[in-house]
């Protein structure tokens, strides 16, 4: 692979997808690879990668009724002529040409669905002579990821790499998900986890401190023996509201989310995103509680439907879960197992076989 330049296509949308290409970079140069990180909203025209970042942060915040409309209506799975984001992924076409000029590169690997729609509609034009292997972040495989101008995708899941090559007619493989080494590595108590005490629960919001009722959901579970951890990201007026709650520790950005799973007994998630998968190599159980809408929402489903976590539908349900999940037995070690067996094989090693 020494001579491999591979240029992997990024979003700016929260931490996740970069957190993902900087670990395939990451992987790819350790094999001798040459890499290149591209945020793909950079190659949209001067203001709309902002435009278009601030209006999907704004409506899953405030109006997330308005964001599961629109992720119904662009992105959910279904037959029938919908409209899509070809538009948008026109406009990219110059920048990426230019990127891909300059750069060189032997393959161009997608992380965000807008670059998937992008690399896909070059190649099937065929204007883009270099592959596209995409790395679906997303346990629903949504339409917004699917093009069958791509070479080639590689999926969390079984089900999901089944649902990219029925839509597509192109190949796809299945790795589970790509976290940084040290998650995999976790192993016992965090040196700053309490000896004794309530046990301490994770409660995640993503980088922009992004959830519906997170501080009543953090009052409930310290009313009933937990001790809430809050992940408030950069939302510090989230982190002032956190810290009033009794019992509870609220964190705003970190960068030691391995150690905080070494402290942790649980993972209370909205998003079955990057955190969640974490958890997943850290041996730390996953409870779904009030997904963000849309693509969220259909994750979070997907990752149950899987066995990797436990979806909560109500306050019941949720304190039903916890309990089951902190307690040891068959129910949290089972969970733990079919987490860690999720990472099946290398993304990068994947993404990189020749095709055909």
């Amino acid at each position: 692979m020494g001579s491999l330049r591979v240029l992997l296509l990024g979003a700016s949308m929260g931490a996740g997808h970069d957190a993902v290409s900087g670990e395939l970079a990451r992987r790819l140069r350790a094999r001798g690879a040459a890499t290149e990180l591209c945020d793909v909203l950079t190659l949209l025209p001067p203001g709309t990668g902002p435009a278009l970042r601030a209006f999907y942060r704004g409506t899953v915040r405030h109006a997330p009724a308005l964001y599961a409309a629109i992720y119904a209506l662009f992105l959910s799975p279904g037959d029938g002529h919908r409209p899509g984001s070809a538009p948008l992924a026109a406009t990219a076409r110059g920048r990426l040409l230019r990127r891909v000029r300059a750069f060189r590169p032997d393959l161009l690997v997608p992380t965000f669905h807008l670059a998937a729609q992008i690399t896909g509609r070059l190649r099937a034009e065929g204007v883009l002579s270099v592959p596209a292997s995409v790395f679906v972040t997303d346990f629903a495989v949504h339409r917004g990821w699917l093009h069958p101008g791509n070479d080639l995708y590689v999926c969390l899941t079984a089900q999901g790499a089944e649902a990219a090559r029925a839509a597509t007619g192109r190949p796809a493989a299945v790795s589970g998900p790509v976290v940084a080494p040290e998650f995999h590595r976790v192993a016992g108590p965090h040196p700053h986890a309490p000896e004794q005490g309530p046990p301490p629960v994770l409660l995640s919001t993503g980088a922009w401190g992004v959830g519906t009722r997170t501080v009543r959901t953090a009052r409930l579970l310290a009313a009933h023996g937990c001790r809430p951890v809050l992940l408030c990201g950069r939302d510090e007026r989230l982190r002032r509201r956190a810290a009033r709650v009794p019992g509870a520790v609220a964190l705003g950005w970190t960068d030691d989310m391995a150690g905080l799973m070494g402290a942790a007994r649980l993972l209370v998630d909205n998003a079955a995103g990057q955190t969640a998968v974490q958890a997943l190599a850290a041996g730390v159980p996953v409870l779904a509680w009030r997904p963000l809408p849309g693509h969220g929402r259909d994750g979070a489903r997907s990752m149950a439907a899987a066995g990797l976590s436990t979806y909560a539908h109500d306050p019941d349900d949720l304190l039903a879960g916890v309990r089951q999940l902190l307690r040891p037995g068959p129910v949290r070690t089972g969970q733990v197992e079919r987490g860690r067996a999720a990472f099946v094989a290398d993304a990068a090693e994947l993404l990189t076989r020749p095709l055909g």
